[in-house]
């Protein structure tokens, strides 16, 4: 990758990041206030972000009312800010207003390989050990054996249980098929509570990654009783060289220094945006290069193997709970294939891509690829928000 300069910023206005329905939306935000000393829970209303903390001290804590839409919509709030001066904030500045990622005490949950093809990369990252240069290879021999065998499986079926046996005596099962097609998926830890970064910041990569690619995902935000109140877009980075090393590198392929983006808001669920609508959501990828490199990709949740409600039963049960709720990242079916540096290679990231992914019933999340080494810091944790509500007289 090239060095991390300072580059040109996206401009980022309220047109190019509410939802193409907000006025009907009963949409959550979360701002950094230096005024107020520390974080607000805020209602987006129009081209005007209400705080709402005096309501509600945490975004967790707004999500536990039944009436959290009409709370959005119609409590008295206190400060206001213009959307347009929160999205023109530079990125990580403390002094200024600026968006944070919407969601705070909830635990940062994901799954993943919930789509057959980002399936199929995953089989050859694993193949590949992580080795960019083999990728076109092993990706003709994979697809060739094991694509047209995934049509229509229905995860922990007999029907792949048969697929399983089949892949097995051809020496081609990977722990990757157990949880794309068997009876359980993957649901892994993405990020600590409170780490996500938000719409307009800086997004990190590790410095050591030569393969690696954004995750454009819809993210369900639960409730302590594990119900669906909202949902919002993220971004799972993903370092393909490091995972294909090994799966139990997992951690260090994901959970890196503003490795997770979480944003633009959360879209409460409600009459007019339902459970169904979330499964019908389509999600856009745009990622532009310092260098004029384009690259463009979509995904829908109506391709996803399985419904996003099992997904959280896989998550929350009597096996799990989540005190303060948890959000999902429910998996993406964009794995980007096309040469980017050199013939063979497939995409990988450079310092200064500008990734935009963007859903008309969500909204807009963008950040800008930096290494983790330079973001940021994550300096402000649960500690930091305890005591800054304590000061605030909202405990």
């Amino acid at each position: 990758m090239e060095s991390a300069a300072a580059r040109p910023r996206p401009v980022l206005a309220a047109g190019t990041v509410l939802p193409e329905d907000a006025g009907r939306a009963a949409l959550v935000a979360r701002v950094h206030d230096p005024e107020a000393g520390g974080p607000c829970v805020a209602a987006v209303r129009g081209e005007r972000v209400v705080d709402l903390t005096a309501v509600a001290p945490t975004v967790s804590d707004l999500l536990e009312r039944d009436d959290a839409a009409e709370v959005v919509r119609e409590a008295d709030g206190g400060r206001a800010w213009r959307l347009d001066d929160l999205l023109g904030a530079p990125p990580g500045q403390g002094d200024v207003p600026h968006l944070l990622a919407p969601v705070d005490l909830q635990v940062i949950k994901a799954a993943g390989v919930t789509f057959a093809r980002s399936l199929l990369e995953r089989v050859i990252e694993e193949r590949t050990g992580g080795d960019p240069a083999q990728a076109t290879r092993v990706r003709e021999r994979v697809v060739r054996l094991v694509g047209g065998r995934l049509d229509g499986i229905r995860p922990g079926s007999p029907e792949a249980a048969k697929v399983k046996e089949l892949l097995l005596a051809e020496g081609l099962w990977s722990q990757y098929l157990e949880v794309g097609i068997g009876p359980d998926p993957e649901v892994f830890t993405k990020a600590p509570v409170l780490s996500a970064v938000g719409t307009g910041a800086d997004i990190g990569v590790l410095r050591a990654s030569v393969w690696n690619n954004p995750e454009p995902e819809a993210v369900l935000v639960a409730d302590s009783r594990g119900r669906v109140r909202g949902a919002t877009l993220g971004n799972d980075v993903n370092l393909r060289d490091v995972e294909g090393r090994s799966a139990l590198l997992l951690s260090r392929a994901k959970d890196n220094n503003a490795s997770c983006a979480i944003g633009p808001f959360v879209r409460l669920l409600d009459d007019g945006f339902g459970i169904d609508a979330v499964r019908g959501l389509d999600i856009d990828l745009r990622v532009e290069g310092p260098d004029g490199y384009v690259l463009r990709g979509s995904s829908s949740l109506r391709e996803i193997s399985r419904d996003v409600l099992d997904l959280v039963s896989a998550t929350y049960g009597a096996h799990h709970q989540y005190p303060d709720g948890f959000v999902l990242f429910t998996g993406t079916l964009f794995a980007p294939t096309e040469d980017r540096r050199a013939p063979g290679e497939g995409f990988t990231h450079e310092y200064g891509d500008t990734v935009h992914i963007s859903s008309p019933r969500l909204g807009a999340l963008v950040n800008t690829v930096v290494p983790s080494e330079e973001a940021p810091p994550w300096t402000s944790g649960v500690g930091a928000l305890m005591r800054s509500l304590a000061r605030r007289g909202l405990l």
